[in-house]
């Protein structure tokens, strides 16, 4: 769903806009011959009721007849289904082949897909299985893979030992999950070749070898991408997210080395770290289109870059680690338009985001951030409280978004330590209040906290033309607003 403007500041989307795909996978049951695996995407959300499509593939012996199960995590409902027959009782969801499409052969694909209705929240369901087999994505039991059947070899080391990484992961298998827009793996290989193992059907990705972009993944699936034909020698590798999808992991299975290559040992990790919290702006929503209508050349997938944000620009100018933790459509209290029950500070501590298997990420001590840039505040303020909500006043609303803002400044503190700065962002809204302006400043100034600063983007005085997607930041802001920021960081102590 894309949200019409009439105002050139209005920042962000809704947020079923920006992810609407899952891929899940569970744990293995033992069934001779047999596998399978799921592919549940969600195509359209609305408070309330939500469409979604899934895809079975049958990796196992032919079947005649199909059923396929699973659970919902948060009362879902199942309202209409085509292409299949579905009985529900509770939280347990079966659904059987329709006459004409039970026929399964190995390797074949059959879709379903349903209306239903959602209270809440509507994560992912759990524990898809194939006429009573786990769906995890390989057969059991799992067959030993030869040079004619196995297009995916197998890394040299683990995941982890290979790459250098500061992004929110969860160790899954043989690889690492993600979903934070911006996420990147950085390594280091000999040869005239490189491997980079992938099975994600819902994120586009950029390739760099050597510092420069050799691809753009658009939807990889589950591959091998090879880059090759380099001249021999040592290069580097960098692999980053370009999407969001708070509901929809990537996954990546390391490093594979061309003939006569090797994988060597991974980068050094950067001593200096920047963290970016926010929302769209931050995220990249929509940042390489020069229409703000993108319908045409792709949607907001497609046009949008992590990659090439003004927290990714301004940590590559300075050589620094960084994570971007965003998410179009959220708030600080409140979402755009009202939307949702949620708001961002209900996922900034999980690994997953909102994934169905999502926990909370174990800060590591080698994560340290010198500076946390925060832009959160747009969807609280830029679209007029409606009936219902718990406000009835912008005073009210502003009264609320400054004591959880306080509240999460304290939780970073608590997290990584008073010698942080903290650097609070706000863009011109003045054209529809300055609630979110007197708000920010009045937090700096009453805090008493030497290291907390605030940033403000004067969109207009900047020069900034909002070209992407639906009056987003386009790539010239993005530039622009890395330049702002690497100003205002210059002004900071910092000693790093």
């Amino acid at each position: 769903m894309r949200q019409v403007r009439s105002r050139p500041a209005v920042a962000v989307a809704a947020t079923v806009a920006v992810a609407s795909a899952v891929v899940v996978t569970t744990a293995l049951s033992a069934h001779a011959a047999a596998g399978c695996r799921v592919t549940y995407s969600v195509t359209s959300q609305w408070q309330g009721g939500f469409g979604a499509s899934v895809d079975v593939t049958n990796l196992g012996d032919p079947l005649t007849s199909w059923r396929l199960t699973w659970s919902f995590g948060a009362g879902q409902t199942i309202t209409q289904l085509w292409n299949g027959t579905v009985t529900q009782s509770g939280a347990a969801v079966t659904v059987a082949n329709a006459g004409w499409n039970g026929n399964l052969g190995t390797g074949r694909t059959t879709n379903f897909g349903f209306g239903g209705t959602w209270n809440g929240a509507n994560p992912a369901p759990s524990a898809f299985a194939l006429n009573g087999v786990a769906c995890t994505g390989s057969l059991d039991p799992t067959p030993t893979p030869s040079a004619s059947s196995s297009s995916t070899p197998a890394p040299t080391a683990g995941v982890l030992d290979q790459v250098s990484t500061v992004g929110r992961l969860k160790v899954a298998g043989t690889g690492v999950q993600f979903t934070w827009p911006g996420t990147y793996f950085e390594g280091r290989f000999r040869g005239t070749g490189v491997g980079l193992i992938l099975n994600d059907s819902n994120n586009d990705y950029a390739v760099q070898v050597d510092g420069k972009v050799v691809a753009t993944l658009v939807r990889p699936g589950q591959t091998t991408y090879w880059v090759r034909n380099l001249a021999a020698g040592d290069h580097t590798v960098r692999l980053a997210k370009r999407t969001e999808s708070p509901w929809a992991a990537g996954d990546f299975g390391g490093l594979v080395a061309d003939t006569g290559g090797q994988i060597l040992a991974k980068p050094a990790p950067r001593t200096r770290q920047i963290e970016f919290i926010g929302d769209s702006w931050t995220a990249g929503y929509g940042n390489m289109s020069t229409s703000r209508d993108c319908n045409s050349t792709g949607g907001v997938d497609r046009n949008s870059n992590a990659d090439a944000t003004f927290g990714a620009l301004t940590a590559a100018d300075l050589n620094a680690d960084y994570q971007i933790n965003a998410w179009s459509g959220k708030g600080m209290v409140r979402n755009y338009g009202g939307q949702g029950a949620d708001h961002f500070r209900t996922y900034y501590e999980t690994d997953l985001q909102a994934l169905y298997n999502s926990s909370v990420w174990p800060v590591p001590t080698t994560w340290r951030p010198q500076v946390v840039v925060i832009g959160l505040g747009i969807n609280d303020f830029s679209t007029a409280l409606t009936s219902g909500e718990k406000w009835t006043t912008t005073e009210q609303l502003a009264a609320d978004y400054r004591t959880a803002y306080r509240d999460f400044i304290a939780k970073l503190r608590t997290r990584y330590g008073t010698n942080t700065h903290i650097v609070l962002t706000y863009p011109d809204l003045s054209y529809q209040t300055t609630a979110f302006a007197d708000s920010v400043r009045q937090i700096v100034t009453e805090s008493g906290d030497a290291r907390l600063s605030s940033l403000y983007y004067d969109n207009n005085a900047l020069g900034m033309d909002l070209l992407g997607c639906d009056w987003h930041p386009s790539q010239r802001d993005h530039q622009i607003l890395r330049d702002v920021l690497k100003q205002h960081l210059a002004t900071l102590p910092l000693t790093w």
